[in-house]
C-alpha cells in the first residue's frame, strides 16, 4: 500500500524522494530486505509460539543418520514465509495488480492445504496427514482458477513488435504504439532460435476453436502446478534443501520476471513483453527475502521446518509465476532438483513394481528415494548433500538465463 500512498504524494505534493516507489528496482529492494530482517529478528520468537503449542515434527524411522534427534523439532515455519512475505507483498507492491493477486491467492490457497495436511499430522501423531487425492484436489482447484482468470483477464497480454529491428530504439517503438496487442497462451521454448510456441498448435487441424486450446492450457497448468508442488515437497527432506533451492529458483525467475516487464530487454532478447508483469519481481523479492530469512533456521541442525505449509505454497508459487511469465518450459531447467527428486521417486517405485511383479522380488535402484536420502544411505552428512545440491541449482539458474541468448 506504500506504493499508492507515494504515487499520491508525488501526484499531489512533489515531495522529494516519493518518485522511488515508481522504480521496480528499488521496491524491490524494501521488498526483499523487509522479510529478511523480520524473519531474523521475530522468527525466533515465531518458532517458540509454534513450540509452545505443540508442533512439532513426528519423524518416521527410515535409519538415517541423525534422524532420532530430529524428533520434536517444530513444524509448519512455512507459516513464517507466508506471513513475511505477504506483509511485503502488501506494502511494497502494486496489491490490486492482477499477478499480485494471482500470486497471492496461490500462496494462501495452497497455504492452506498444506496448514490442514500439517495439523493432521500433529493431530494424529504420524506421518500420514490428510489423503494425497486431497491434495492433488487443492492443486487441480487451483490449476482451474488460474486457467479461468487468465481467460476472463485483460492484463493477460502480450506486445508484439512486427516492424522492430535492431537498430530501432524499443522504447520509441512502444512510445510510438508501433505494436500489435495479443492476448494467447504462448509460451518460451528454451534453446531455439524462435523460441516462440502456442499451445493450439499442440490440436489437430480440426480443433480450431480457441476454446479447446485454452482447455489444454488448463491441463497443462494443472500438471505444471501439481508437478512443481510435489516436487517441491519431496525436496523438503533434509535440513536447508528446499529453502536454500527456492532461494535460487525465485531469484532466476525474478529475473526473468523483470527481462519479460521491460520493454527495451524484452525486445534486445527477443522474448514477448508481457505489461504490468514487472510487479512479479517485486513479489519474487519479497517471497526470496523471506527465505533467505527463513534459511537463517533451518539450516543444519534445523529449528524449524517448512512443513506442508511452506512447501506445497513455495511450490505452487514458483509453477505459477513461470506461467503467467510465460516460461513454464524452462521450469524442468530452473527447478532441476526438484525434477530429479520427482523422478527418483517414480523410477524407484516403477522399477520396484516391474521386478516384484516379474521376478517375485522387488528390486531397487536407489538404496532409498528421493534422491537426497539414497546419498544419506552412502553416509554422505545431511549438510554437504544440501550444499552440493545448491551448488547444482545455481548452475542450473544460470544455465536457465542462458537460454535467453543461446539459441
Amino acid at each position: 500500500m506504500l506504493y499508492y500512498l507515494f504515487e499520491y504524494l508525488q501526484k499531489t505534493f512533489d515531495l522529494p524522494g516519493s518518485g522511488l516507489f515508481q522504480y521496480i528496482s528499488f521496491r524491490t529492494l524494501l521488498a526483499t530486505s523487509t522479510p529478511l530482517i523480520l524473519t531474523i529478528f521475530f522468527g525466533g520468537k515465531v518458532i517458540d509460539w509454534i513450540k509452545s503449542r505443540q508442533m512439532r515434527e513426528e519423524i518416521r524411522d527410515l535409519g538415517l543418520e541423525g534422524q532420532k534427534e530430529k524428533t520434536g523439532t517444530p513444524t509448519m515455519g512455512g507459516i513464517i514465509v507466508i506471513a513475511f512475505t505477504l506483509i511485503s507483498v502488501f506494502l511494497f507492491t502494486e496489491v490490486f495488480n492482477f499477478y499480485i493477486v494471482v500470486l497471492t491467492l496461490t500462496l494462501l490457497w495452497m497455504g492452506f492445504v498444506g496448514f490442514l495436511d500439517d495439523y493432521f499430522k500433529i493431530k494424529r501423531h504420524n506421518k500420514k496427514g490428510i489423503k494425497g487425492k486431497y491434495k492433488i484436489y487443492g492443486q487441480v482447484i487451483l490449476g482451474i482458477g488460474i486457467a479461468v482468470s487468465l481467460y476472463f483477464s485483460e492484463d493477460f497480454i502480450t506486445y508484439e513488435f512486427p516492424s522492430y529491428t535492431d537498430s530501432q530504439n524499443a522504447a520509441q517503438i512502444l512510445k510510438d504504439k508501433d505494436y500489435i496487442i495479443s492476448k494467447n497462451i504462448k509460451t518460451t521454448i528454451p534453446f531455439l532460435k524462435n523460441n516462440e510456441l502456442d499451445y493450439k498448435n499442440f490440436l489437430p487441424s480440426w480443433l480450431t476453436h480457441e476454446a479447446f486450446s485454452w482447455l489444454l492450457f488448463m491441463f497443462a497448468l494443472i500438471f505444471i502446478v501439481s508437478s512443481v508442488s510435489n516436487g517441491a515437497n519431496l525436496t523438503d527432506g533434509i535440513d536447508g534443501l528446499l529453502t536454500g533451492t527456492s532461494i535460487i529458483i525465485c531469484t532466476t525467475l525474478g529475473l526473468l520476471a523483470y527481462f519479460s516487464g521491460n520493454v527495451i530487454f524484452s525486445v534486445y532478447l527477443k522474448i514477448m513483453y508481457i505489461p504490468n508483469v514487472s510487479e512479479i519481481v517485486v513479489f519474487s523479492g519479497a517471497l526470496t527475502g523471506a527465505l533467505i530469512g527463513f534459511f537463517w533456521y533451518n539450516t543444519y541442525p534445523a529449528q524449524i521446518f517448512l512443513g506442508d505449509t511452506g512447501s506445497l505454497s513455495i511450490g505452487a508459487v514458483i509453477s505459477v509465476i513461470a506461467v503467467l511469465i510465460k516460461k513454464e518450459l524452462m521450469l524442468p531447467i530452473i527447478c532441476g532438483i526438484f525434477v530429479l527428486e520427482n523422478l527418483s521417486v517414480i523410477i524407484q517405485v516403477g522399477f520396484f513394481k516391474y521386478t516384484k511383479r516379474k521376478y517375485g522380488i522387488g528390486k531397487r535402484i536407489f538404496k532409498m528415494a528421493p534422491l537426497h536420502h539414497h546419498y544419506q544411505k552412502i553416509n554422505l552428512h545431511e549438510s554437504k548433500i544440501a550444499n552440493r545440491f545448491l551448488i547444482i541449482g545455481v548452475l542450473l539458474a544460470l544455465l536457465a538465463l542462458a537460454t535467453l541468448k543461446v539459441r
